[in-house]
């Protein structure tokens, strides 16, 4: 621990702060945290409206899909490029600009008359969230210089984060049902005010990377790659796998995603140094996000399916039932990223959650049809939580210490575009395993008998959930072999640089 000096008078209480930190840090977290709320509540917020929105505008199942997907494709194949926009011309306009246009296509989605004016907000939305997030993260990396207060920050970060989906399904319950699925885009504004004020007042701004120049060629070839693999995923969900446009996409993708990564050892200026890629610990931070993104997915959508259809819930009540999850995650966090990484190192700790939130999915394919929340989900989730409160913050910490100033942005971006990747591959292929349950269920049996498809449906959920448990218990063997051992010498004495 760097030693500390005092700032305020010591007659009215003194205050440590680390030598060259800002007095106003914890202030900028919170602003932080709110608008990464923002951009997180996006990616679910919206998916309880939907049926709402599709009564209103009336638009087809087929078209549905493309309220999520839009956000999706455009946050997840335009993040480097924000990363580096921040890192090139400044994280406080790159978060400024990133909040104002966020707020305004939302009020735009809010207004809409029809589905080509919803889309097209959807698609905005992501495309600003893509230079929002990142300029966030790369803030949050810069602010907090101190191995212990930084802990702390990205505790809090990791949480939102990976429990905002929740926070996300329950907010869009409350805003549909008590105003119209409307709200469930204006709210972004509301929220858009206090992080613009904050960061307005806060934040100064440093260009960290003012000597380098954007790689055109580098941007192109990733936006189409990631573009195209989420696509392909996506196309997947309402497609076969044999659909040319599915597993097309998904081969160009790998290809321009290849190429863009040979694009970057002749770069003079590459969008995404490999340097960035090449310490374990951050590799296997990034590999941690994508499979915790994938597997989160088996909770919050099919557990939401069978909240909604199964038990009879409202969706404020299901957006409720997720909030003992949301609890454990943060305390998890909290005791991970402060108490346990510190001190025993990520070898450890992130195997140890990808476990414990392996074994919560699997003890969660015992739900039936008569199975009640308190005891066949409710003590579930808390597992679940507490598990991926042992993964995610330290992950994200992990992934986005010890980089250069001048990278900040960039390898924020790439945790962002990891975790947006996992969901997407996540969706698809867990809503292809679980159609395919339900229909070889069916087989042979009376389709129209609603005790049989109530079955069905639960069947579809469990095998969901058994391959959920599959992609944790993969992270966790993945963990275990691939992060270094002991601790990381970023958490325990690391040199950040700050300019607030």
């Amino acid at each position: 621990m760097s030693q500390k000096t005092l700032t305020d008078d010591t007659r009215s209480g003194a205050v440590e702060v680390p030598p060259g930190a800002s007095p106003k840090r914890w202030w900028i977290l919170a602003i932080i945290a709110v608008a990464q709320l923002m951009v997180v509540l996006d990616a679910t917020i919206v998916n309880i409206a939907l049926p709402s929105a599709q009564a209103d505008l009336g638009f087809s199942d087929g078209n549905r899909q493309w309220i999520v997907t839009a956000y999706a494709l455009a946050f997840a194949s335009l993040l480097l490029l924000g990363g580096r926009i921040a890192d090139l011309f400044g994280r406080k306009p790159a978060f400024l600009i990133g909040v104002v246009g966020f707020a305004a296509v939302s009020a735009l989605g809010g207004a809409a008359n029809g589905f080509g004016m919803l889309v097209t907000a959807r698609a905005l939305q992501g495309a600003f969230g893509a230079l929002l997030a990142p300029a966030a993260l790369s803030l949050l990396n810069t602010t907090f210089t101190d191995a212990r207060e930084r802990a702390k920050a990205f505790s809090v970060y990791g949480a939102i984060a990976g429990a905002g989906g929740a926070v996300g399904l329950l907010l869009g319950g409350v805003l549909t049902d008590a105003f119209d699925w409307r709200w469930t885009l204006y709210v972004n504004v509301a929220i858009a005010v206090v992080a613009f004020v904050g960061g307005w007042l806060l934040l100064t701004n440093h260009r960290d990377a003012t000597n380098s120049k954007l790689d055109v060629p580098g941007t192109v070839l990733v936006a189409a790659g990631l573009f195209s693999l989420v696509y392909g995923f996506s196309n997947a969900e309402t497609h076969d796998w044999n659909s040319p446009a599915t597993w097309g996409f998904l081969i160009v993708g790998g290809l321009l995603l290849a190429a863009f990564a040979w694009w970057q050892t002749r770069s003079s200026h590459p969008l995404l140094p490999l340097r960035i890629l090449l310490d374990r610990n951050r590799a296997a931070s990034y590999l941690a996000v994508l499979i915790s993104g994938a597997g989160m997915f088996g909770v919050f959508l099919f557990l939401t399916y069978y909240l909604q259809l199964n038990l009879g819930f409202s969706p404020t009540k299901t957006g409720v039932a997720f909030l003992p999850m949301v609890a454990a995650l943060m305390v998890a966090a909290q005791l991970g990223t402060t108490a346990l990484v510190p001190r025993i190192g990520p070898k450890a700790v992130i195997p140890l959650g990808f476990a414990i939130a392996a074994v919560g999915m699997a003890w969660l394919t015992g739900i039936g049809v008569g199975s009640h929340y308190a005891s066949a989900v409710l003590p579930q989730l808390i597992v679940i939580g507490l598990g991926l409160g042992l993964v995610m913050p330290p992950a994200m910490q992990l992934a986005t210490g010890g980089v250069a100033a001048e990278d900040a942005g960039v390898a924020s971006a790439t945790v962002n575009a990891m975790q947006q990747v996992g969901g997407s591959i996540g969706t698809a292929l867990l809503n292809t395993l679980a159609a395919s349950a339900a229909t070889d269920y069916l087989a042979g049996k009376n389709p129209a008998d609603k005790l049989v498809q109530a079955q069905a449906t639960i069947e579809s959920y469990t095998t969901a959930f058994w391959w959920s448990a599959g992609f944790f218990a993969a992270g966790a063997v993945i963990g275990f072999l691939v992060y270094r051992r002991g601790v990381p010498q970023q958490d325990a004495d690391a040199p950040q640089v700050i300019h607030m």
